[in-house]
This record gives structure tokens, C-alpha cells and sequence, in this order.
């Protein structure tokens, strides 16, 4: 039996780096660069640069 093919995009989360727990899910391309975005983050009412994190699954 073949292996199946990994999709081409990866969903990512985007962590607040305020410490928030604040996040965006996004998604990028598997072999580019990892994501980092200056987004606001409601909880402390102001813009803050968000990180990537692996998105986990349940």
C-alpha cells in the first residue's frame, strides 16, 4: 500500500505573545517560512505581534 500524500497547506495557530491566551488559526504553505503578525488582541485592547504554533488536534 502507498503512502498517503501530505496536503500542501498547514493550518497553524497564532499565538499572542501579551501572554493572553489569545489566538488566530490561519493557514500557510508547508514549506514556507513560519508565520509571525503584528494582529490586534482584544483581551488587552491593543495590537501585539502573534507567533506560530502547531495547530493540536483533540
Amino acid at each position: 500500500m502507498a503512502k498517503a500524500a501530505k496536503a500542501r497547506n498547514v493550518i497553524v495557530r497564532m499565538i499572542s505573545t501579551a501572554q493572553t491566551g489569545f489566538f488566530y488559526t490561519t493557514q500557510r504553505v508547508r514549506q514556507g517560512p513560519k508565520l509571525s503578525a503584528v494582529k490586534y488582541d482584544p483581551v488587552v485592547k491593543a495590537k501585539v505581534v502573534f507567533v506560530e504554533s502547531r495547530k493540536t488536534r483533540k
